[in-house]
């Protein structure tokens, strides 16, 4: 007993002499931590690809992204071009073939028995008369009061739509007049779904033809947008946080196991650097 007292006694005068906080008790070495440059990934967000050539990374990277930018540029200006040559069509087809007039008499033919709640509607046209501005739900008031000539109708964007959209507008068009409530000749109704159905002429259709394809043009060239803002983001991350060559050879990854000698422990110093 006597004995196990003296080896107690001499184990605790060797740990209290054993000052587990001091570093200088511990084998262990130190390396710095190599951040990557932020400079290649403003010059990729500026111009893809133009930071992974200044890394000297594979050259496949910055063909791939200058050439998503090439590709989407292109196609942005081409079908920009070919959403306003549309464009152009269909308001020119418009301009010809859809008269505020026409629409007012035909009206009256199509819609015998509720012809001035269509003028009135739940959609407008702007007016204009001499420099002042209406609507056409005043239409069958200023008509008594002016002359046709004097009324003109504001061709914006609004009545470009509302005149291909809308079957309170179908008058306007100046196609030979037939049963528009049957499914031939050159007013015809089409069924839209399962219930509506609308009212169209060969001229309107024509329109709405040329309306649709300036649109999905249009749709494609905002795509190409988003692809490129997307192509910049992508390359500028990658420029951050992929490494250089000269990184890649000088980059670190090391694990030494230092034992605590009195403790009979064993610890991990794990240094990192990319």
């Amino acid at each position: 007993m006597r004995g196990l007292l003296i080896i107690i006694s001499t184990i605790s005068i060797v740990f209290s002499q054993y000052n587990v906080y001091d570093i200088n008790n511990y084998n262990y070495f130190q390396d710095s931590v190599r951040v990557n440059s932020p400079i290649p990934m403003f010059k990729s967000f500026i111009f893809p690809g133009w930071g992974q050539f200044s890394k000297n990374d594979p050259k496949w990277k910055p063909f791939l992204f200058f050439g998503i930018e090439i590709i989407a540029v292109t196609s942005n200006v081409h079908y920009s071009k070919k959403s306003n040559d549309f464009k152009n069509s269909f308001e020119s087809h418009a301009d010809k073939h859809w008269d505020l007039k026409r629409w007012y008499e035909n009206t009256k033919i199509i819609f015998p028995d509720k012809w001035s709640d269509i003028i009135i509607g739940t959609h407008k046209l702007g007016l204009k008369i001499n420099g002042d501005y209406f609507n056409t739900n005043s239409l069958v008031n200023l008509s008594n009061q002016y002359l046709w000539s004097d009324i003109e109708v504001v061709r914006d964007r609004d009545f470009y739509e509302n005149i291909g959209k809308y079957d309170q507008f179908v008058g306007g068009w100046d196609d030979k007049f037939d049963n528009p409530f049957d499914s031939e000749g050159n007013w015809y109704s089409e069924k839209k779904g399962n219930v509506e159905s609308v009212i169209l002429t060969k001229n309107k259709n024509h329109y709405r033809n040329l309306r649709y394809k300036s649109n999905i043009n249009s749709h494609y060239a905002r795509y190409a947008i988003s692809i490129l803002m997307l192509n910049h983001f992508i390359s500028g991350l990658d420029a951050l946080i992929s490494p250089t060559n000269v990184l890649q050879k000088n980059s670190k990854f090391s694990i030494k196991l230092t034992p605590y000698k009195t403790y009979n422990e064993g610890g991990v110093l794990l240094n990192l650097s990319w």
